[in-house]
């Protein structure tokens, strides 16, 4: 799968080193005031603010925010929801990696809350999981749990479309810069559980229904399903794929130019 328009840490360890090549899209400059958007523990913050720019990481869980206060002091933290959240001044960018995809109510009001937050011609820049990320590991999932006789799992992600989320940016007042569909497998190099334990730290919430006594069993068979597409020798591998993004707000009252010209062409 490729497909592209140019126009929290966990114990897995890949959100973080995944986010370095982002800041190299959302080039953040000195001086300018950015949104690190579902900022987790900081760590996407503190890359965009070694450029220079002044951050705001905003990330619903006081959990995370906690974190991130104590591992990054000099950085500037706050608990909002994406959904609503508002600002008192207009920033430069917004910039999410890693987080868009669990903001899962309103995707559209999460969009029209960035709009609303950026200054014409602001950016907005994010990575997500696209259509297709995790297919094997959600298969192995579902057919799980009805193997075991227990109702569709309840998987807490959003995973859209190249032409669905490109719809949603323009729609919302954004011209589309650059869009991007890939595949990335990526290896867990720190779960040894596998898939069992893919499920425990990311697919939480659909394990709250099960009989305890069910959840080892049902763990156990989410492996064998998945270890056929997602095993190898050197250890287990996600079927990750990514939806990346760079966006411009329009001026108000301006037409929208689909997919925009090219990346190469005019600077974000």
């Amino acid at each position: 799968m490729n497909w592209a328009v140019t126009t929290y840490d966990s114990a897995f360890g890949y959100v973080s080193a995944h986010g370095a090549p982002l800041v190299d899209l959302l080039d953040p400059q000195p001086g300018e005031r950015v949104i690190d958007l579902g900022c987790g523990t900081g760590s996407f913050s503190a890359e965009i603010a070694e450029r220079g720019a002044e951050v705001l990481g905003i990330d619903g869980s006081p959990e995370m925010v906690a974190q991130a206060t104590a591992m990054h002091p000099g950085l500037s933290f706050v608990v909002g929801d994406a959904h609503d959240f508002t600002v008192g001044e207009s920033f430069d960018a917004v910039a999410s990696n890693a987080a868009l995809h669990w903001m899962t109510r309103d995707p559209d009001a999460v969009i029209g809350r960035v709009h609303a937050a950026l200054r014409p011609g602001g950016r907005f820049v994010g990575e997500l999981g696209g259509a297709g990320n995790c297919a094997e590991l959600i298969v192995a999932m579902q057919t799980a749990w009805r193997v075991f006789g227990l109702g569709e799992p309840e998987l807490p992600w959003y995973f859209p479309s190249p032409a669905a989320y490109a719809t949603k940016l323009e729609e919302a007042g954004f011209t589309l810069r650059l869009l991007e569909h890939a595949d990335r497998p990526t290896r867990m190099t720190e779960g040894p559980g596998g898939a069992a334990d893919w499920v425990r730290a990311y697919a939480s919430r659909a394990l709250a229904d099960v009989p305890p006594e069910l959840v080892d069993p049902l763990l156990d068979r989410v492996n064998d399903l998945a270890a056929p597409a997602l095993r190898r020798e050197s250890g287990w591998v996600a079927d990750y794929v990514r939806l990346r993004f760079a966006a411009v707000r329009r001026s108000d009252g301006a037409a929208p130019t689909p997919f925009g010209p090219m990346a190469a062409d005019l600077p974000l």
